[in-house]
């Protein structure tokens, strides 16, 4: 099965949860999974439900913060941990899907470069499906990938001071 890759972008809500859909999905077709969640640590609904399946196996690079202004050299570590092992699994090729969950606003922080996620789609092997989450995906990344979905916000309850709930948001 020939792989391709996507890009989830936009200011609205559902880019994670798309491509977790797409994992279980995966899952379920006995395909392997791996992703790897930058920025993000802690012990999130998403975490407890996937490590249920065994061929789905996750990661977190974060330190479990938002990252405002210039990124401590700590997140830049992490995140270059994420880097390298997105890397290695993809080289290895033993995944069917890949996910590289938050690596556009990754990008936007400062954590990792365009190159750097440009030089992820060209080492992904034929038969691997990459995709790449977040907002603010760039045009290069957009023209390089072969599917992009844009989520738009047209109203979120968030506005009206609505947090993130556990189970839905996160």
């Amino acid at each position: 099965m020939k792989g391709y890759i996507q890009v989830y972008t936009g200011n609205g809500k559902g880019k994670t949860t798309a491509s977790l859909g797409l994992a279980v999905r995966a899952a379920g077709a006995g395909l392997k999974v791996f992703i790897v969640q930058f920025l993000k640590k802690g012990d999130y609904s998403e975490i407890k439900a996937l490590s249920r399946f065994d061929n789905i196996e996750i990661e977190q690079y974060g330190l479990g913060r938002f990252v405002k202004g210039r990124p401590s050299p700590e997140d830049v570590a992490a995140s270059a941990r994420g880097y390298e092992k997105l890397c290695r699994v993809l080289k290895a090729g033993n995944h069917d899907l890949v996910i590289a969950e938050e690596a556009n606003v990754a990008l936007m922080c400062g954590l990792v470069t365009e190159k750097e996620l440009l030089d992820l789609m060209d080492m992904k092997p034929g038969h691997v499906e990459l995709v790449m989450t977040g907002r603010g995906a760039t045009q290069n990344m957009m023209d390089r990938a072969d599917l992009v979905t844009e989520m738009r916000e047209v109203k979120h309850y968030f506005k009206k001071g609505v947090a993130a709930r556990t189970g839905i948001e996160k």
